[in-house]
């Protein structure tokens, strides 16, 4: 494969990893609270609506839009994705917003199942249904969108498929053998640099998909796909000053207070 397909394969691999374990994470405290079965059949429903969800998507991506202004829309949700990551990446680097952490994750749903009320439906617990499709159902559709995203604009939707196929396998794996929370995942760690990687394709394929108001034809970077190391390089230089920046008001409150 080319530079670019790893790189591709990559980013959709680090980003599924990151949103299959919260997805775990949900879907063990209900198995373990209120059930394994209504929880895996909400498992089971959530990826059935995945899986339309996914071929409305991509099919009206595909089809009804012209190449620059698919450029302009993925690059548009990319960035977005990639600066929602940035900003709680660069709260928790700083310290004013407490770093996540799984177990702790699992515990608070857990005492939520054991708390709520027991309604059944169809022999199945509905609260432990409910929740394990919504977790699973949320987490999936960020994974979907940076799928279509990537593989689209990068001309590789099978290698993007596969990325994340991995890292749901790996995840789903270890979670089944461990039978707890996969905390020692640096989920911090891998959020910041996915942040990153979102942020710089984001923006580089939304500057090219401008090309939609010159009479629909893309824009070109200088130095053509070198451009998103530039973009990468210059990400990582804002956050960290950002890092440092708030890092100091924290440290000044803790002082005045």
């Amino acid at each position: 494969m080319s530079g670019a397909t790893w790189g591709l394969v990559t980013s959709v691999f680090v980003a599924s990893v990151v949103e299959f374990v919260e997805a775990l994470t949900i879907v063990l405290a209900m198995g373990v609270t209120r059930g394994w079965r209504s929880a895996m059949a909400g498992v089971v429903a959530a990826l059935v609506a995945l899986a339309a969800f996914t071929f409305a998507a991509g099919y009206a991506l595909r089809t009804w839009m012209p190449e620059s202004l698919l450029q302009l829309v993925i690059g548009t949700l990319l960035l977005i994705f990639g600066l929602q990551w940035l900003r709680k990446a660069v709260l928790r680097s700083s310290g004013m917003k407490a770093l996540h952490d799984e177990e702790e994750e699992y515990a608070t749903q857990r005492a939520a199942a054991r708390e709520a009320a027991s309604s059944r439906h169809f022999g199945l617990d509905s609260f432990g249904f409910v929740v394990s499709f919504k977790g699973v159902f949320l987490e999936g559709v960020e994974v979907v969108f940076i799928v279509i995203t990537f593989g689209l604009s990068a001309g590789d939707m099978p290698a993007a498929i596969a990325g994340a196929g991995v890292a749901g396998l790996l995840v789903v794996i270890v979670g089944s053998i461990l039978h707890r929370p996969l905390s020692m995942v640096p989920e911090n760690t891998l959020k910041y640099g996915v942040g990153l990687l979102l942020a710089s394709f984001g923006a580089y394929w939304a500057v090219e998909g401008l090309g939609v108001f010159l009479g629909g034809r893309h824009l070109e970077w200088p130095g053509a796909d070198w451009a998103i190391l530039a973009l990468l390089a210059s990400w990582i230089v804002v956050t960290q000053l950002l890092v440092r920046r708030l890092a100091g008001v924290r440290k000044a409150r803790e002082v005045a207070a």
